[in-house]
């Protein structure tokens, strides 16, 4: 039997000993046709288009379609909402609202012009054809107000609006009552000293209301400027004792 020196011949990184037989065999496990189809397997796995294509695309088509369905993104260019919002601010708002949940009373809203607002007043205009007011009246309720120093009433209750109204201003300069329709909300703006909203347009054909189909969204948060940025209270607490309207 061949003992191991005589065995020196053989590459250990690519041979097996046998000393059974005393002689080398080839270990084709470490080297050979396999290890190069292995390596070039690898060299076939580096990235590609698609694999950018799908790195890139969902992510924008993620925000595309949280953009389109979920929130809307508006700059306000003027003090109607003032001081809850002011000229310049950045606002997010939902559109799941009126859509899949109800409107409430105190929502800031953002509609489309109801019927040639815009053509009138420069106060709460959005860009393009939407206003931003808050919600006062819904459906069935009576707003009303006997003019200077005198509180708005919702079907017969007074609501203290200090928590929003801009300091200083009567809650209506003067006296209105509406009766809300069906289908229809009635809005006013927290500085309702410079603020053209449901009170100024009576005359028109939907009486000052605004169509619900018209409302794209409620307001949640102010995200610019930085030392703006906060949640749109909507101050439901206001309207709590305020009984339902009614259909007649």
């Amino acid at each position: 039997m061949k003992s191991a020196r005589q065995l020196h011949g053989c590459r250990a990184d690519s041979y097996i000993r046998r000393y059974d037989k005393g002689h080398c065999v080839r270990n084709e496990t470490t080297e050979g046709p396999n290890m190069k189809h292995a390596a070039n397997t690898g060299a076939d796995n580096g990235f590609d288009w698609r694999d950018t294509l799908i790195w890139c695309g969902v992510p924008v088509a993620i925000v595309l379609l949280v953009r389109m369905f979920l929130v809307g993104f508006y700059v306000i260019p003027s003090g109607s909402m003032m001081d809850t919002i002011e000229p310049g601010d950045r606002v997010i708002t939902t559109k799941l609202t009126p859509k899949l949940f109800s409107l409430r009373r105190g929502d800031v809203v953002v509609f489309k012009d109801p019927d040639h607002w815009l053509q009138e007043e420069n106060s709460g205009r959005l860009g393009g054809d939407f206003l931003i007011k808050r919600l006062i009246g819904l459906p069935g309720d009576t707003v009303a107000c006997e003019g200077p120093g005198q509180p708005v009433t919702v079907n017969g209750v007074a609501i203290d609006e200090s928590s929003y109204i801009r300091s200083g201003v009567d809650p209506s300069s003067f006296a209105f009552k509406v009766k809300v329709t069906a289908g229809h909300i009635f809005v006013l703006g927290d500085n309702r000293a410079n603020s053209a909203d449901s009170r100024y347009h009576q005359d028109d054909s939907s009486h000052g209301l605004v169509p619900i189909d018209d409302v794209v969204g409620v307001g949640l948060v102010t995200y610019w400027p930085l030392n703006r940025i906060g949640a749109l209270d909507a101050h439901h607490d206001v309207f709590k004792d305020v009984p339902e309207g009614s259909a007649g």
